[in-house]
């Protein structure tokens, strides 16, 4: 019986370097092949132009390249770009190029499916199937750069983890990810340029400093009193807000990094003044800014977009606290690629 065949892609570099020494081959062939693999991008081993035929020939005999295929890629009214990326086992995933009048951002996923239930999500109506590996992450970031440059002539210029998944809940894959990102062997892109966002796990936030991460963190908020939060984030009953809370102090205390509050206003829901005064109080905890996000509906009536007061209260009550606050408009609607929309509905 034939043995399934190792992705070459999850060797580390001194892994590959042995592998050819072991073959009979010299070491340096194994910083060649990994220059194919990550920078250079390669699809397959016939792609490794400066490597032998017969080179090739044992690397395909001995591995595979688990390379994304984007299925499908939609271009909305605005410029967002949304790609149904195909895993090598058949799974699709979806990515997101947001593009400014400055820069263009990847919203990028890292769960196929997610582990949590936010209900005005429609990713997390989709159960969580697997954790992406770490290439799969980096593959998603490639395409988007070179849509990125095909498209808007310049370089991708920022990365989101904002996709399908919470991040934190693949730990190792995502930090994996992000370490080949930013290394000069992959894209050489600032860990200052990348966004990591979670609904709030308090133990991998803690880790996070501990690993004495560079990159920014926002925090999916939505409402800073529990029996609210809890409503339409039921698993944060296992995270209340005052362990959520303690992790921020602690990320902070470690980092100096400042904390990002990701915030949607629904009519009847978190429109009112106690959710306001609740907001700024928490705030103040740790330096941080409010990005209030434009509501994306996913086909039902329990979640409306508040009203344009409502928005209004929650601005100028931050800012009277010093609490600096943006309204994000959402991008992609019309392809369902905005915030809270990522579901494969064309698979």
């Amino acid at each position: 019986m034939q043995t399934e065949k190792k992705d070459i892609r999850a060797l580390s570099k001194t892994a590959l370097r042995d592998f050819f020494v072991a073959n009979g081959d010299q070491a340096f062939r194994g910083n060649q092949v990994y220059e194919w693999l990550w920078s250079k991008g390669a699809h397959t081993f016939d792609d490794m132009t400066n490597v032998a035929k017969s080179t090739r020939l044992m690397l395909e005999n001995n591995f595979v390249i688990n390379h994304i295929k984007v299925d499908q890629m939609q271009r909305s009214s605005d410029g967002t770009v949304k790609n149904a990326v195909r895993l090598h086992d058949g799974l699709v995933v979806e990515s997101v190029l947001i593009p400014t009048n400055t820069r263009t951002t990847a919203c990028v996923s890292s769960q196929v499916g997610c582990s949590l239930d936010c209900n005005f999500c429609a990713t997390a109506r989709l159960k969580r199937m697997r954790n992406l590996n770490p290439d799969e992450i980096y593959d998603q970031v490639i395409a988007i750069d070179k849509e990125s440059r095909l498209y808007y002539n310049h370089p991708l210029s920022n990365i989101v983890f904002m996709g399908m998944g919470e991040p934190l809940m693949n730990y190792n894959n995502v930090i994996k990810a992000i370490e080949m990102i930013v290394s000069p062997e992959g894209l050489g892109m600032s860990p200052k340029r990348i966004t990591v966002s979670t609904s709030g796990v308090p133990k991998m936030i803690k880790k996070l400093a501990d690993d004495n991460v560079k990159f920014k963190l926002a925090v999916s908020l939505h409402s800073a009193i529990e029996e609210i939060r809890a409503r339409i984030m039921p698993f944060s009953i296992n995270f209340p807000l005052a362990d959520l809370r303690e992790s921020l102090e602690y990320w902070y205390t470690k980092t100096k990094s400042k904390i990002t509050y990701e915030y949607v206003v629904w009519k009847d829901i978190n429109d009112n003044k106690e959710s306001i005064d609740a907001l700024v109080k928490f705030c103040k905890y740790v330096p941080c800014k409010v990005n209030l996000i434009e509501y994306n509906p996913i086909d039902d009536g329990e979640f409306q977009q508040a009203s344009i007061a409502a928005i209004n209260a929650y601005i100028s009550a931050l800012e009277a606290n010093g609490i600096v606050a943006k309204v994000r408009h959402s991008r992609g609607k019309d392809i369902d690629a905005a915030c809270g929309q990522l579901a494969n509905k064309e698979t």
